[in-house]
């Protein structure tokens, strides 16, 4: 082989092996610009694909469990930034607090974060209060009706345009409406039906209503104009539904039972 070929390959060997650590640090630089993966959680005893719970060691819930594979395979430690609720989460996505979360999509939400592949669909519906009368959402939304709903989340916004009558209330925490609905001061709370059924279990009397008024889609999410790392964590969620990831994440935190829903 000439020596100026030989020379030439060498040079372009010798780039690429360059070229790949460089992308590598493109990434971490966006997507762990603190030299941690930075995870944004929102902590209830709800449970579910979405929710994730505070544990004497830490935390615990599915988008705890992606983290920590996330950054695993990033090669970075994470770090878990805790909010009361999704609508708290998508307030910060402009202000560099996080660098990544789980989270239902809607489409205002689309517009202060960029989401990757849906990894959950549920079906929204009402829980009414023990003694209620009320029996479907006809029954429901009646003038002076009080419908909860965890504030400024795709659930609320649904409920809001569902209910014609019936007033929505947003409130900050789960524990807060778990509290008024089992006192009586709430008529209903408007929430994922497999999360319902679990209150409806620890709050005798209530009733989780047949109909559905929307499904919510959770998916990944990245804040706006991170391109590198929407790229990334599209390739992350598309293995870890094929690979086993997601599985085990929703096996070991209770979810057994439900099945993986992508669409």
């Amino acid at each position: 082989m000439p020596t100026s070929l030989h020379s030439g390959l060498a040079g372009l060997v010798l780039a690429a092996m360059v070229a790949m650590p460089a992308l590598a640090d493109g990434l971490k630089d966006e997507i762990a610009p603190t030299g941690k993966l930075r995870v944004a959680i929102a902590i209830s005893p709800a449970g579910g694909a979405f929710w994730s719970t505070k544990t004497e060691a830490g935390y615990a819930g599915v988008p705890v469990d992606l983290g920590k594979a996330m950054a695993a395979q990033l090669g970075v430690p994470v770090e878990y930034v805790v909010h009361q609720n999704s609508g708290q989460i998508t307030d910060a996505a402009s202000k560099g607090t996080w660098d990544v979360t789980w989270l239902p999509r809607d489409p205002e939400r689309e517009t202060k974060m960029m989401f990757g592949p849906i990894y959950e669909v549920a079906d929204a519906t009402y829980i009414v209060k023990p003694g209620s009368a009320v029996t479907n959402f006809a029954t429901l939304d009646q003038p002076g009706f009080k419908v909860a709903a965890v504030n400024a989340t795709t659930t609320m916004r649904g409920a809001i345009a569902h209910l014609k009558h019936a007033t929505v209330t947003g409130y900050q925490t789960y524990d807060e409406i778990f509290g008024l609905l089992r006192s009586g001061e709430i008529d209903a709370f408007a929430l994922s039906r497999d999360q319902l059924n679990k209150m409806a279990q620890k709050i005798p009397g209530t009733k989780v209503l047949d109909e559905t008024f929307k499904k919510t889609v959770t998916a990944v999410a990245v804040p706006l104009g991170h391109q590198q790392a929407l790229a990334f964590v599209t390739k992350f969620m598309t293995e870890a539904t094929t690979n086993g990831t997601l599985r085990k994440a929703y096996d070991d935190n209770g979810l057994k039972d439900s099945q993986i829903r992508t669409e």
